[in-house]
């Protein structure tokens, strides 16, 4: 397949818009981009709406990581409210060069709560993303403030968090993970016994990472239908 062909956009969900070379990366064992976790995130969003939850799409939590200046980062995060959210999600990517796009080859997912003001951490891969986090979470701290948080929350990195067996499916344990954490949060389950540690244990299943390939994909494909009968 030419680069042509793989640079045709199959879908514009939200904000987000999906090439065929996305459907290639979905179909067999290979690292996930920005453009899919932004739109699963997005669906995620579009299926269990709330005011107070925030999920911070990846390259602006990349922006925020990477920003060598502190006042372009306060105008930057400005537009998303930081301090009115009371869950906010923040995709972590190991690439450290602002100038190349698509890069890195890791991803995990920092995620703060107001209620516990804290900063966890969930990384699939061992802590490979540990500084990263920290220095995502050094750079938003300051913005995150609010009058029930006037504190800077700690980080906290979650030993706990379900390990992948492989070394492409980090941006799948993120997307499973959120959902996890959302579905944990929006439910009747008890708030006040170690957050959503165990939940997500219980949900995150190397089975259920594993199917999220295929359920992603057919997302994309029932939406295309849905463009086509429209």
């Amino acid at each position: 397949m030419d680069k042509t062909s793989e640079d045709e956009i199959i879908l514009s969900y939200n904000d987000v818009v999906l090439r065929r070379s996305d459907l290639h990366i979905l179909g067999g064992p290979h690292f996930l981009n920005d453009r899919i976790i932004e739109f699963y995130l997005s669906y995620l969003h579009s299926q269990y709406p709330s005011p107070d939850i925030l999920l911070v799409p990846p390259s602006i939590s990349f922006w925020i990581t990477n920003c060598p200046d502190v006042e372009s980062v306060k105008d930057f995060v400005k537009p998303l409210n930081l301090p009115e959210k009371k869950l906010v999600f923040f995709p972590v990517n190991d690439n450290i060069d602002v100038t190349k796009a698509e890069g890195g080859n890791h991803w995990s997912l920092l995620a703060f709560e107001r209620d516990a003001n804290l900063y966890v951490h969930h990384d699939s891969f061992g802590g490979y993303n540990t500084c990263h986090a920290k220095r995502l979470y050094d750079a938003v701290v300051p913005h995150m403030e609010s009058s029930s948080t006037a504190s800077c929350g700690p980080f906290f990195e979650c030993s706990s968090t379900p390990q992948q067996e492989n070394g492409y499916d980090c941006g799948l344990y993120v997307l499973a993970i959120a959902r996890a954490i959302w579905f944990w949060y929006c439910s009747s389950l008890p708030k006040d016994e170690g957050l959503w540690f165990s939940y997500v244990e219980q949900q995150v299943t190397p089975s259920v990472v594993s199917g999220m390939r295929k359920e992603i994909l057919g997302l994309i494909s029932s939406f295309r239908n849905e463009k086509r009968r429209g």
